[in-house]
């Protein structure tokens, strides 16, 4: 390739030897000269629109990148003002229409939409009017046509109406005059939006000047980048999105399955999110240097509405098991009905038995007697069957001597159409006996196995490497720090914060919740007794308890959950 300097001496030698003076000379030097200029300005301007392009795609957050291709088109034009329209289709008319998305003025020092805090108040522009192109509007028709509009001054202009931008004017004292107008065209050929630039400026000055020739190709590249980028962050957005819906879908599954459940995950997820937020916010003490991203707070609370994904696999009736002898019904029910089955047994024998003394000649003494016998009998049947319903309610914790009179009360039998029958089935008495809750041993195992069904599910994903420590976080919700928790038996070494987070939100919920079939609402002041001696044994993180009391987390995120609930209510009532 021939250098500038080389083709200058090339020039230089052949003007010299066709005789030419010193004068051609440095014409023809100030030819290349402006020639070189012109190219490397132009190379720099590509390379510069190349490196906003890779710039562009590299933005994920749309609000962010909607406001960077506006200053970058207006940094490359030396515009003083831009706006980024986006097509959008009215749901009120169905017909499409343009959205003011962004706003930029210097002269007026004004910035709107985007992450500037100043929405646009506007109203869209319809590409349709009267059943036709609605091209009075240059935004409009540039939309329609994918034409792109250079006007040198929209007071001369003809063509369009500009109405609009002399009121503006008029009540500013802003001057409109030059105008570029480029249509944002993605990979597949649509149109997405439109670029309008305004009042190009001279270099380094402030006089305004038409938008040059050179730039409208170059605009255009801009325009149709930013239209890919743009399509680009729309479909991740749309993943993310159906991706959260998914994520709601599967609580709402949980939530049909059990409403405690789906109340439960709700607010471990608002809880846990309310914690993190809380040590965010805190620059002395123990979680002073802890900061976490945006990415790791969408990954804890990724991690918070699936924990208990598992559950999805668990019986109802153990999810839902308000008493001990609850499945698909409480079956204290039959025991009532067995109970009054042996009490008219006993009158029946007794009247019989009467029958017999009275045929015998026995007297009122021997018939009284049997009277008694039988009240103290009914009386006997009547105390038991009311100490198996109150053992049939979760409550107290059950001591020796209850489950002696329980086993007492198994071992009475009576006949039921000639068969020996016991007071109390074999399953009846395990699952009565049950010390505290209302849960075996057996359904508390398939209750801890939830946990391992979330991981193995959740183990199944393809998450992306922003998410990928969700398995971790909800698969250690029921770890503690001293091993003693489940599946794994971590220790704190081994747990994360976000981990530890999860797994007090869990609790602390679990305590307090109001929904749950087998005991009532917990005081707050008893839930936190509760969590501090937890804290005390290494069950959960004593640093984090402080913090979690100290800064009045739950008081807090109450206060919002309710102010949530009460919205929704009104909104569905309001339907």
């Amino acid at each position: 390739m021939v250098s500038d300097a080389d083709l200058l001496d090339k020039i230089t030698d052949y003007t010299r030897k066709q005789g030419g003076d010193t004068a051609i000379e440095r014409l023809l030097a100030n030819v290349v000269s402006q020639v070189r200029e012109f190219a490397e300005a132009r190379a720099s301007e590509i390379k510069r629109l190349s490196d906003i392009g890779i710039a562009l795609s590299a933005e994920r957050n749309l609000e962010r990148l909607l406001e960077r291709i506006v200053d970058e088109a207006r940094r490359f034009t030396r515009a003083d003002a831009g706006t980024l329209y986006t097509v959008q289709i009215n749901p009120a008319t169905n017909l499409p229409e343009l959205k003011f998305d962004i706003m930029q003025n210097d002269t007026m020092n004004t910035r709107q939409g985007g992450t500037s805090g100043n929405p646009i108040t506007l109203p869209p522009v319809p590409l349709v009017k009267d059943g036709k192109p609605n091209h009075n509007n240059v935004s409009a028709y540039v939309a329609d046509t994918g034409e792109t509009v250079n006007i040198p001054d929209v007071y001369i202009a003809e063509g369009f109406d500009f109405t609009g931008p002399r009121k503006f004017d008029q009540i500013t004292g802003y001057r409109t005059k030059s105008m570029l107008v480029a249509p944002m065209r993605n990979h597949e050929g649509e149109i997405i939006g439109v670029l309008q630039l305004l009042n190009a400026k001279v270099p380094g000055g402030e006089r305004v000047i038409p938008f040059s020739d050179e730039y409208v190709d170059l605009i255009k590249s801009l325009a149709s980048q930013a239209a890919v980028a743009i399509t680009t962050a729309r479909l991740i957005q749309d993943l993310q999105n159906l991706f959260e819906s998914v994520i709601r879908l599967v609580a709402s599954a949980i939530d049909e399955k059990s409403a405690y459940t789906g109340g439960h995950i709700t607010r471990v997820a608002g809880l846990s999110m309310k914690i993190a937020e809380t040590i965010n916010e805190t620059t002395e003490g123990d979680f002073a240097e802890v900061k976490f991203t945006p990415d790791e707070l969408n990954e804890l609370r990724i991690a918070a509405w699936l924990h208990d994904i598992g559950k999805i696999t668990t019986p109802e009736y153990v999810v839902d098991k308000g008493t001990k002898l609850e499945t698909i019904f409480d079956r204290i029910e039959l025991i009532k009905t067995r109970f009054e089955v042996i009490r008219r047994g006993m009158i029946a024998d007794a009247m019989e038995y009467k029958m017999r003394l009275v045929a015998n000649g026995a007297d009122s003494e021997a018939l009284k007697a049997v009277d008694e016998q039988l009240a103290v009998r009914l009386e006997e049947v009547e105390s038991d069957k009311e100490f198996v319903a109150r053992c049939n309610t979760p409550g107290e914790f059950l001591k020796d001597d209850a489950i002696d009179r329980l086993k007492a009360i198994a071992a009475k039998t009576f006949l039921l159409d000639g068969v020996e029958t016991p007071y109390l089935t074999e399953n009846e008495l395990k699952n009565l006996s049950i010390r505290k809750g209302s849960l075996t041993e057996e359904e508390r195992q398939i209750i801890n196995n939830h946990v391992s069904v979330t991981i193995k599910m959740l183990s199944q994903l393809p998450f992306p490497k922003k998410l990928s420590h969700v398995v971790e976080y909800a698969g250690a919700h029921h770890e503690k720090l001293n091993g003693a928790g489940y599946p794994n038996g971590w220790t704190a070494e081994r747990l994360a914060i976000q981990s530890r987070i999860l797994c007090l939100a869990d609790i602390c919920e679990a305590l307090t919740a109001a929904d749950r079939p087998y005991k009532p609402a917990m005081p707050k002041e008893r839930a936190f007794q509760i969590l501090g001696f937890m804290a005390k044994d290494q069950e959960i993180d004593e640093r984090l308890l402080k913090l979690f009391m100290e800064k009045e987390v739950y008081d807090r995120y109450m206060v919002e959950y309710k102010a949530q609930k009460e919205a929704e209510t009104a909104a569905a009532t309001a339907k």
